[in-house]
């Protein structure tokens, strides 16, 4: 009983953690306007997070340590350091955009500018890292999270042609009225936004404070091909309520009251309602994991005490550096740049990160010497070698798609 419901946390919290501010955002800028024309990247970025957090979370679970532990032993202090210092830069440009769209969601509620939330989301994240337990901060804001329903329910209620959606999913073309290089863009930054890499090492370091063994590999499994696809369906809904009231009308996405005009227009207020406490859990959720991530990869790198099992004086430079985090990213949103430019600047250099992450790990996930018999197999290395190309192809691709393209506009 107890491992069925360690199972059913498990699934919620990969629903929660999945559709964060990068999410929200890219999948309605998509759908208002592509439609579902990009509903294929999502099936693509769900099936390779799904493998990239499996051979990670079995890493841990087989050898009882985490990522960065791991990768900086395996492939020596140099290759370990290109890998921390971008995976960190990523994660905290996400954390910055995790922190902002906690701001704007809280806006939301309020009405009260982004601007005076700001410290308040990061006191808020500083206050739950320090002082919660993991279990505790990770399950209630996966189930508070699951309330993003609400795009699923709110899509049905919108009563689309869905012969016309399954068309622009099944049959996807570019609109006269965007360019080529647009759509591919948007199709790189999709995929990164899948695929951020602090999903896994969140994923992988929860795995160590947890404490799994291999008993817990069938758990492990449960949690990604459940939680993750699940994950992968509220974001095609968000896409597909922007696809059915935006596009029509040429609103292009560029604040969060746009994200959730549809949800309105479907249910009224207590659809907003359970809309805004949905996006606000998952990126409050998304601002935890972000902030634990960069301790994360510092201290395991660096070999410094880490987790949340330990007291904070007893990891002490490990709260030190996600303190420091947040107070950077404060000031970066104290300059006034827009929380949602900084989403989508960061989904795409995740995009660009993917190989420096992905290909550690399944190295390792390779090495007899660290994983005996649980070793990768011939079927999940085949998977696992086409998301090595694509992923390549995808960080080759990103910048020169984001200066073609000015970012998308």
């Amino acid at each position: 009983m107890t491992r069925i419901f360690a199972v059913a946390l498990g699934i919620l919290t990969a629903i929660g953690g999945f559709v964060d501010i990068g999410d929200l955002v890219t999948n309605a800028v998509v759908g208002s306007r592509f439609g579902l024309g990009l509903v294929w990247v999502v099936l693509v970025g769900v099936v390779g997070i799904c493998v990239y957090a499996q051979m990670s979370g079995r890493v841990a679970a087989v050898s009882g340590r985490a990522t960065f532990e791991v990768i900086r032993e395996r492939l020596g202090p140099r290759a370990g350091l290109a890998n921390l210092a971008a995976s960190f830069l990523i994660t905290l440009l996400t954390v910055t955009a995790e922190v902002g769209g906690v701001a704007l969601a809280l806006q939301l509620a309020t009405s009260v500018g982004p601007g005076w939330w700001i410290p308040v989301a990061a006191f808020g994240v500083w206050i739950v890292v320090w002082r919660a337990k993991f279990d505790l901060l990770e399950n209630v804001t996966g189930l508070l999270g699951l309330t993003l329903i609400v795009f699923a329910v709110a899509l049905f209620m919108l009563a689309p042609d869905w012969g016309e959606l399954a068309s622009q999913a099944l049959t996807p073309t570019i609109p006269d009225s965007e360019p080529v290089a647009t759509y591919w863009y948007y199709a790189v930054a999709l995929f990164g936004a899948a695929m951020t890499p602090y999903e896994v090492f969140f994923f992988s370091s929860g795995a160590i404070e947890e404490r799994w063994t291999r008993k817990d590999l069938a758990t492990s499994r449960a949690n990604v091909l459940v939680g993750f696809p699940l994950g992968g369906l509220l974001s095609v809904a968000i896409a597909g309520c922007a696809a059915v009231v935006l596009l029509p009308q040429s609103i292009s996405v560029t604040s969060l009251s746009q994200v959730v005009l549809p949800v309105a227009q479907a249910g009224g207020m207590l659809a907003l309602s359970f809309a805004i406490v949905g996006i606000l859990a998952a990126t409050f959720g998304a601002a935890l994991e972000t902030t634990l991530s960069t301790g994360y990869t510092l201290a395991q790198y660096l070999g410094w005490s880490w987790g949340k099992f330990r007291r904070p004086a007893q990891a002490a430079r490990f709260h030190v550096a996600m303190i420091v985090v947040l107070l950077i990213a404060v000031g970066v949103l104290a300059t006034g740049v827009d929380p949602i430019a900084v989403t989508e600047i960061s989904v795409v250099f995740s995009a660009v990160a993917l190989p420096l992450t992905y290909l550690p790990i399944l190295l390792v996930a390779n090495d007899p010497e660290y994983m005996g018999k649980d070793v990768n197999g011939r079927g999940m290395n085949a998977i696992a070698m086409v998301y090595l190309v694509i992923i390549v192809v995808a960080a080759l691709a990103a910048i020169p798609l984001m200066i073609v393209t000015g970012a998308g506009a």
